[in-house]
């Protein structure tokens, strides 16, 4: 196996995934921040707030647009780049991801078309319902994204049929509800809304140091501010409920976010900073917080959080017992209907940890030929790289935290304080936009990189889902994927660039003119 392949596969997809997140939570944030401003305007029928809705609407025109190029091109790497992958759970993987387009994203670009080209054929009222129903759209499809994207991390609802050599689905109501998706839903669609909040805050701030569209701007930061903080403190406490998942499902990823080589006694303890060492296993300077990793990750006092160590000899004995349903794999392959009940009974017992025995296909063609030595190393592989994850979490969490507080600042200035700001913090809030997109950059580094070796949890090794392609054809197609990408994104920048300093295309007494007029052609159709 041509290891090169494997990591320019994860490489590229890593690359478009990342991509297209720029675009995902300004989108799934500004749907429903354009939404609220809409009915705003339709419940006190004031000018200003019609403006304010086609403006950020034409904001996220632009944003959706570029989400669509960029998601399309990474949902046909499944079949480029992984079509073991792709063969091997296609059944399962495939399913939210077909509801997602045929479902989600056809009711979300169906009715961004009639909100853009509804405005004067729409009475208010239904133009609101398709402004709130491509903020419903947009949620949906995130909400299907993520329920595929869950399984990997947890793959429940479903059971490996040897006769076939694939994953098939045996309960899809196990698989929409996960636990883990419904977290990684609420997480990353808030996500998503602190983004946009954030963003609307930081022009809007630009606006105000400007001295332009005075009246727009303090709304839009009242608006954001209060929907921004309460998205915010969402997605401090749904990140409790991550990590609860990640200590019942994913424990390897939970020690190398905590970088916990050993086993502590109950409850562990969080450590706030520190430097891994992955190869002496230790983690240097470390500044532990006592009780809150135990009360994350278990939520209790007397329940054990495992270690590295711990859980890398039980991969061992898992490589071991999956080498015996391996076996027992090969001879119902061969015999098939023939096949001894006995040899059925040994591949159940054990199938369980197949996966296990499969990270041995990285070294040698058949994992039965493994050395003591080889089956050490494919468990020692289930340990992801440390470091990287241990400080994008706290990177992560640190923003959070950060935006919880600029959040409940604007919101007290706007609230109580008569939306009058000092030029310091608006000009904290303009310099401050780009950083929810590295939070929920490194959230998904956290979350996929934390991960591998696996490409479905203890199912599938990365190493074997990869496509049979050639080093230089992905080298090929990263220069490519890199090139429109970046063009892409350039473009995204100098759109929206160009638009905010234009500001709102219509003033206010022209919005008035046009809602005149336009009650007067509806009425007597009404």
């Amino acid at each position: 196996m041509d290891i090169g392949v494997v990591e320019l596969s994860r490489l590229q997809f890593a690359m478009t995934a990342l991509y297209h997140f720029l675009f995902v939570p300004l989108t799934l944030g500004l749907s429903v921040l354009v939404a609220i401003m809409e009915t705003v305007y339709v419940m006190t029928n004031r000018p200003i707030w019609r403006q304010m809705t086609k403006f950020w609407g034409l904001l996220f025109g632009i944003n959706f647009a570029m989400g669509v190029a960029t998601g399309v091109v990474m949902e046909f790497q499944f079949g480029m780049n992984w079509s073991y992958y792709s063969h091997y759970v296609g059944d399962i993987f495939g399913a939210p991801l077909a509801i997602e387009g045929l479902m989600a994203f056809f009711l979300e670009a169906t009715f961004v078309g009639l909100w853009f080209f509804g405005w004067d054929r729409l009475s208010k009222r239904a133009h609101l319902m398709v402004a709130w129903l491509v903020a419903i759209g947009s949620n949906f499809s995130a909400l299907w994204i993520l329920i595929a994207n869950a399984w990997m991390q947890n793959p429940v609802g479903s059971e490996f049929n040897p006769m076939t050599m694939r994953m098939e689905l045996t309960s899809f109501f196990e698989v929409m509800f996960n636990s883990v998706a419904q977290a990684k839903f609420v997480h990353t669609v808030s996500a998503g809304y602190v983004t946009a909040s954030i963003f609307v805050l930081g022009v809007s701030a630009w606006y105000m140091l400007k001295g332009r569209h005075i009246a727009l701007a303090r709304r839009s930061i009242a608006v954001a501010s209060s929907f921004g903080l309460a998205s915010a403190l969402s997605v401090v406490v749904l990140g409790d409920e991550s990590g609860y998942d990640t200590g019942m499902n994913q424990k390897m990823k939970l020690a190398a976010i905590e970088a916990m080589w050993e086993t502590e006694p109950a409850p562990a303890s969080f450590t706030l900073f520190g430097l891994p060492d992955q190869e002496a296993r230790e983690t240097k300077w470390a500044l532990h917080v006592p009780y809150v990793m135990g009360l994350i990750g278990t939520r209790s006092l007397n329940e054990v959080i495992p270690g590295i160590d711990q859980l890398e000899e039980e991969a061992e004995e898992r490589v071991r017992s999956g080498l015996i349903a391996y076996d027992a794999l090969m001879t119902i392959r061969e015999d098939r209907e023939a096949t001894d009940p006995a040899i059925t009974q040994q591949f159940e017992a054990h199938s369980d940890d197949l996966g296990y025995a499969m990270l041995l296909r990285r070294y040698l063609d058949d994992p039965r030929d493994a050395s003591d030595a080889q089956i050490a190393q494919a468990a020692q592989d289930t340990i992801p790289h440390v470091w990287p994850i241990f400080w994008a979490f706290r990177l992560m969490v640190g923003l959070g935290f950060l935006f919880v507080a600029v959040m409940g600042y604007f919101f007290y200035r706007s609230s109580f304080r008569g939306g009058v700001y000092p030029r310091w913090a608006l000009g904290a809030a303009v310099i401050l936009i780009p950083a929810p997109w590295i939070a929920v950059e490194l959230g998904w580094i956290v979350a996929e990189y934390g991960r591998q070796p696996w490409t479905v949890d203890g199912i599938l090794p990365t190493a074997m889902s990869v496509s049979a392609l050639s080093v230089t054809e992905l080298l090929l197609t990263i220069a490519g994927f890199a090139l429109f990408y970046t063009v892409l994104f350039l473009i995204e920048i100098k759109l929206l660039l160009k638009y905010i300093r234009k500001g709102p295309h219509e003033d206010v007494q022209m919005t008035d003119d046009w809602q005149a007029n336009h009650r007067a052609r509806l009425t007597p159709a009404e």
